[in-house]
């Protein structure tokens, strides 16, 4: 049996720790936060109508048979998540005024063809074919094995038929310019880079096997947030024995000659473990608590941020689905202002809108909104800067307006979340939600879950196989079959 420091209570560090404390080891994790659940955050807001809660982190829950399998390998069956499909998945409005419903399976292309015509139909499914096989290939090599470098993956088995399909060199977008006539269709394609944090112009193809998980194999919410699945698993925990310490900081690993050796807190306890696992930001482990220049500096181009708006709102607003995207007119304007230099905010963003059906989540006649809008990255922007987040509160809402949902007149409060706020929550170097950028050649390696010394591993979205909740469990998994058991 060995003894396992795990810091970071995230959903990473938590499916770990399970994982680990199932296959016999004696685990202890310490997260800096009050609660559990890293960037799978709640806000609650109590008003004179009533309370409104909200999630900001992810919204959509997908691939559930992942924490399934997470849950059956930690001792028994997942407690009840509350698991409720949507449909449609996202509600799509694009500038020229037409709106699509998307949805799981072959029926999403029956849409396109009632919204858009049979010709754009018809590419959709022959990209889809090759979704396919990008999703099969990058289940198979990628999201389920450990990758170290770009040599290891270079070295895998590929066959012909996989390396046509992830299309190395292609990006997302000249994916989507070579199989869609339809620039709706394209934008939309174009969306899905920003799901790892990038501009689809420089992302790589292979980001394909991110819309396939979603519109082949259907998304969720759960009924009372998706903040219920660190519920459970901090539950499932406490039952295999794990020790949590919430509100206390590690400072620093510790290294004894060329491995890890424990933690440092905060408060300069030293805490002596056999082996440390961060479920941090790749970037805050090799620049804060494991100084490697080297590998911090690979780590420097950050990925985009979200400028978040929690919106309580009167009444009811008909023409929003769970979630709702208004496209701007110009979607490479955003990616300019977000990637340039000097980054700045969009003048004229996507507007990304979540308003939960669950009525625990609001007071009867009223809605929440979580409002989404990709941002660049604090340290590339200037978040803290006295009026910059206010102001920019007032633009998204004047750009929901011009899109034909103006609810300035019917709020009864907005908090603001800027990435500044993201960084000081989680220690997120620049509130960048998913770490490093996926761009280039290199766009599908993230760092390892191996570390840069021996006993330390890394996991979470920042490090491979990537961002999202269920790659985040399976990253979870690479860990602890690494680990093995006591």
């Amino acid at each position: 049996m060995a003894t396992v420091t795990v810091i970071g209570a995230g959903v990473g560090g938590l499916a770990t720790a399970a994982l680990l404390a199932a296959a016999g080891h004696r685990v202890t994790v310490f997260e800096q936060a009050a609660a559990a659940g890293g960037k799978l955050g709640r806000h609650e807001r109590v008003t004179t109508a009533g309370t409104f809660r909200f999630d900001t982190g992810p919204s959509l829950f997908t691939l559930p048979q992942v924490a399934a399998e997470l849950f059956a390998h930690t001792g028994g069956p997942a407690p009840e998540l509350d698991l409720v499909a949507l449909d449609p998945l996202v509600r799509h409005c694009f500038p020229d005024g037409t709106t699509l419903d998307s949805c799981a399976g072959a029926g999403f292309a029956d849409r396109i063809a009632a919204a858009f015509g049979p010709a754009a139909a018809e590419d959709w499914r022959r990209l889809w074919r090759r979704a396919g096989r990008v999703w099969e290939t990058s289940w198979r090599h990628v999201l389920t094995a450990p990758v170290d470098g770009p040599l290891q993956l270079a070295g895998l088995a590929w066959r012909l038929r996989d390396l046509a399909a992830i299309a190395p060199g292609r990006t997302l977008r000249g994916l989507g310019r070579r199989h869609l006539r339809d620039p709706r269709l394209r934008m939309l394609l174009d969306r899905y880079a920003t799901y790892t944090g990038a501009d689809p112009r420089r992302a790589p193809a292979a980001l394909l096997a991110i819309p396939y998980a979603e519109l082949e194999f259907g998304g969720w919410y759960l009924r009372g947030g998706l903040g219920t699945l660190a519920d459970a698993l901090l539950s499932r925990c406490a039952a295999l024995g794990v020790t949590v310490h919430l509100g206390t900081a590690v400072g620093s690993v510790l290294v004894e000659g060329s491995r890890a050796a424990g933690v440092v807190l905060a408060d300069g306890t030293v805490v002596r473990s056999d082996l440390v696992v961060a479920n941090a930001d790749a970037l805050h482990v090799y620049r804060d608590l494991l100084p490697a220049p080297r590998r911090a500096a690979a780590l420097e181009q950050r990925s985009l941020g979200g400028f978040v708006l929690l919106l309580g709102v009167r009444g009811a607003t008909p023409r929003l689905a769970h979630h709702t995207v208004f496209f701007p007119r110009d979607y490479d304007a955003e990616f300019d202002a977000i990637f340039g230099a000097p980054a700045r905010p969009p003048d004229d963003p996507a507007v990304f809108v979540t308003s939960a059906g669950d009525p625990s989540a609001r007071p009867d006649g009223h809605e929440a909104w979580f409002v989404l809008v990709n941002a660049p990255p604090q340290g590339a922007f200037d978040w803290r800067a006295p009026g910059v987040a206010e102001g920019y509160a007032d633009r998204v809402l004047a750009v929901l307006a011009d899109r034909g949902v103006d609810v300035r007149d019917r709020l009864l409060f907005r908090d603001v979340l800027t990435p500044a706020d993201l960084e000081t929550a989680t220690r997120s170097p620049g509130g960048a939600i998913y770490g490093t950028a996926s761009h280039g050649l290199t766009g599908l390696l993230r760092p390892p879950t191996r570390g840069a010394v021996r006993d330390l591993f890394l996991v979470g979205g920042s490090v491979h196989p990537g961002g999202g909740l269920p790659l985040v469990m399976l990253s979870a998994k690479i860990v602890a079959d690494r680990i093995g058991p006591a």
